[in-house]
């Protein structure tokens, strides 16, 4: 066997070096040479080339033979020489996969001795806290510091090195990253990195120049970074970070732009760092321009919708100052127009034609709407508990109509209501060789629809509470929701079944059956002395009126006896029943209007809910009364991740043919975690003049504004559990009696209690749980007040 060249064994010889070597080989004689095969070399001097008829492979343990074949720029049946022979070394060398590449030849058969780089078995992480290992791990990737890559020594400095440029990023200018590789058998290595954080660098100052129309207080009040106020203790605003400086500059040139100020620029930004590493300070310098108005907003195109319905789109006016934000979102209400008749791939090219001597803007909007699309097939992907049809239905669109893009942002909304979807995603995908049919792959995550709950818990007004129950809110697949239980406290039984059918028809209309036996210890809940033990049997109809509307019909029987207490017993009380007797029987109507828009039925962000319903005993029924609410709910994201929430709800009720007032057991109250928090439950309202016990009232009037945030110091809080500040408002009145702490009956509007605080909801596993703690804005002497309130485990 014949060594070709070894020369190359760390790193590349330069091809200058293979030829001195050459040079200086011994020459073969005029004679002819024996070769280790028996075969002689001719003596016109073409030992060194010969054509290849096998290639041998040694060395290799990870690498596949084909790998290095692949890379091998010499195939069987090609001539070896030794220009080949350098340009193969060099081939092989350029892979990274090997540190050591020799050639030899035996006969007419290529050796290649080879010795491999060892592979990367696991890349570790210690000391990092404010980045997770899988962001750091991503951040590797690039550089091929990742598992199963090849390791090079060189590598543990690009790996130091795009570290501390993740760290630096964040704001640690003093991370001290140190590596240690550690040899394992089967020629692999571990990789573990120690990191040392260091302390984020403060912003300490920042300092705009080259504005005159706005001062440094103005524009510095529109940046997330910054200084922050003395009382802001909790505050981020100081901690510096490349991207959300860049993300600075990027507001500050909308601020600009947003008003007309199209040719301003910012020239240079400085970043200075004490020598400690600790402290920043930054330098804008900016060049404000001067401020544009538009004289002209022209619209050219293709109209594939009325002129004038577009028209009524644009945002952008001559006369008006320049705005890019307005122009944006004109260029966005085009697209949605055209969308909303399938044109989904439209664009809309804005051509600003700028006149720098009147400063005036002239801008056309040009239509490019394209073909209109329609739908090939939609496809539902992650359903693996729930039918086809089920999400189907949901959708706005069929196969084979066009691709509306309201429909579409419908449809996703539609199925994210679903209470057993945690999640959906529409995807348009053409189909290939048309340029108008797509396919929509739908793809959900479906959360837990069915729970088995058999737990206990307390709550201050209900005390101990045991339920038992099985809820399935996708019943075998088909969206059907199907609840049984037993709820218990000390002052209440309930047993309750409830089914219904969301497509009891085709077009959509619901089903709900429904049963409930009830106990109920009026005094255990410190109202009024009395009992009852009710039973109600209902059907209940919803029909969709448009997308966002419904009309709710029903109807039902009830039953119930009325026992008062034995001990201090109401006048209220024996009076209704030495009237009216104790047992009634009465045959119900129920009707509600609902307008809901919102993007979710468990805890919503945006969107509007209004209900109005109307319940009624038939004439005729063991008694004659009827109730009516009012409930509307609005929700006003305000930024990113917080939303306001302003909510009203009114109640009324009275008797009407024989009966002239509201049955005491029919009335509202107020007060307590549900209505007017920092109050005691049903504290509020009219009172017993006897026994100083809440009587309810007839009217019932309750509202507020809550602030929702997100849980703080959490980069991705639970979508179980929901934070809030709070403003509530509320009271009940009873006619012909007036409120405690009141002479004058009926509704006084200066007798609406308010109370401010904080509170969580958690939707757990055993039901809702509530905290609030609240203080009370104008409470009156003798009222009933509770800072904290809790209910844990108990019905709503």
């Amino acid at each position: 066997m014949v060594k070709l060249t070894s020369c190359m064994r760390i790193s590349f010889c330069t091809v200058s070096l293979l030829l001195m070597v050459f040079l200086l080989r011994p020459a073969y004689a005029n004679t002819d040479t024996a070769m280790s095969d028996g075969e002689t070399m001719p003596s016109d001097g073409s030992a060194d080339s010969f054509i290849v008829s096998k290639i041998k492979i040694e060395g290799l343990k990870r690498l596949p033979d084909g790998t290095l074949l692949n890379y091998l720029p010499v195939s069987v049946g090609d001539p070896m020489d030794e220009k080949q022979v350098i340009f193969s070394i060099k081939e092989l060398y350029k892979t990274g996969f090997f540190t050591d590449v020799a050639l030899f030849r035996d006969g007419t058969t290529l050796i290649v001795k080879v010795k491999e780089r060892p592979s990367i078995n696991e890349v570790t992480f210690t000391g990092n806290k404010d980045i997770d290992d899988d962001a750091l791990k991503k951040a590797l990737t690039g550089i091929g510091a990742t598992k199963g890559q090849i390791f090079n020594r060189s590598l543990l400095d690009r790996l130091s090195q795009e570290l501390q440029r993740v760290y630096f990023s964040q704001g640690k200018y003093g991370v001290k990253v140190k590596t240690k590789v550690t040899k394992l058998n089967k020629n692999r290595v571990d990789i573990a990195i120690t990191i040392s954080e260091g302390q984020v660098a403060l912003i300490k100052h920042i300092n705009i120049t080259g504005n005159k129309v706005f001062s440094n207080k103005i524009l510095l009040g529109e940046l997330q970074s910054g200084i922050p106020s003395m009382w802001d203790f909790f505050s981020s605003k100081d901690k510096y970070s490349k991207p959300k400086l860049n993300a600075d500059l990027e507001t500050l040139r909308s601020y600009y732009l947003d008003r007309g100020y199209i040719k301003f620029a910012i020239n240079s930004t400085q970043v200075s760092i004490t020598p400690d590493k600790q402290d920043i300070y930054i330098t804008i310098n900016i060049t404000e321009g001067q401020r544009y108005s538009i004289s002209s907003s022209q619209l050219t195109g293709k109209m594939v919708v009325n002129k004038a319905v577009l028209k009524a789109q644009m945002l952008t006016k001559p006369g008006m100052i320049f705005s890019r934000q307005l122009m944006t979102l004109t260029e966005k209400r085009l697209n949605e127009q055209m969308g909303k008749i399938g044109y989904a791939f439209s664009k809309v090219k804005i051509t600003p034609v700028i006149n720098d001597k009147k400063r005036k803007v002239a801008l056309t909007y040009q239509l490019i709407p394209g073909n209109k699309v329609y739908i090939r097939r939609i496809e539902i992907h992650g359903n693996d508990g729930t039918d086809d049809e089920v999400f189907r239905r949901e959708m706005r669109l069929m196969e084979g109509s066009i691709l509306a893009s309201n429909r579409l942002k419908r449809s996703k909304i539609r199925i994210q209501r679903l209470p057993y979807v945690e999640s959906v995603d529409i995807q348009t995908v053409p189909v290939a060789g048309t340029n108008n049919q797509v396919d929509l792959n739908v793809k959900v995550v479906e959360k837990l629809a069915g729970s088995f709950n058999i737990g206990a818990g307390f709550s201050q007004v209900q005390g101990l509470v045991f339920n038992v129950g099985i809820t399935q809110q996708n019943l075998f697949g088909t969206g059907k929701r199907l609840s049984l239980n037993v709820n218990t406290d000390k002052a209440n039984t309930i047993y309750s079944a409830a089914y219904t059918n969301p497509y009891y028809t085709l077009d959509g209309i619901s089903r709900t059956l429904s049963f409930s036996y009830r106990n109920r210890n009026a005094s255990r809940e410190l109202i009024n002395n009395f009992e009852t033990s009710s039973g109600d049997v209902n059907i209940g109809y919803g029909i969709p009126l448009t997308e966002f509307n419904t009309l709710n019909l029903g109807y039902g029987y009830s039953h119930i006896r009325i026992t008062p207490s034995t001990l201090n017993p109401s006048n209220d009380v024996t009076d209704f029943v030495n009237k009216n007797g104790s047992l009634f029987n009465s045959l119900t109507l129920n009707a509600s209007f609902s307008h809901d828009t919102r993007n979710r039925t468990v805890f919503a962000t945006r969107g509007i809910q209004h209900i109005i319903a109307l319940k009624m005993t038939v004439p005729g029924s063991g008694l004659e009364y009827y109730k009516m609410s009012y409930l509307t709910k609005n929700f006003l994201p305000f930024t990113t991740n917080t939303t306001f929430l302003v909510r009203t709800n009114i109640a009324y009720g009275n008797g009407y043919g024989r009966n002239h007032e509201l049955p005491f057991f029919e009335r509202y109250f107020a007060g307590g975690i549900r209505t007017v928090r920092g109050y005691d439950s049903n504290s509020l309202g009219p009172r017993d003049p006897d026994t100083g016990l809440p009587i309810g009232g007839n009217l019932r009037v309750t509202g507020g504004i809550d602030y929702i945030f997100p849980i703080p110091f959490m980069e991705k809080p639970p979508s179980s559990l929901r934070l809030s500040g709070f403003y509530d408002i509320g009271n009940v009145f009873l006619d012909n009696k007036p409120t405690f702490n009141s002479t004058v009956d009926g509704f006084q509007f200066n007798q609406l209690r308010t109370s401010a605080g904080l509170s969580v909801v958690w939707i757990s596993p055993i039901g809702p749980l509530r905290f609030s703690w609240a203080k009370t804005l104008n409470a009156k002497q003798g009222d009933n007040v509770r800072a904290f309130q809790f209910s844990i485990g108990s019905f709503f």
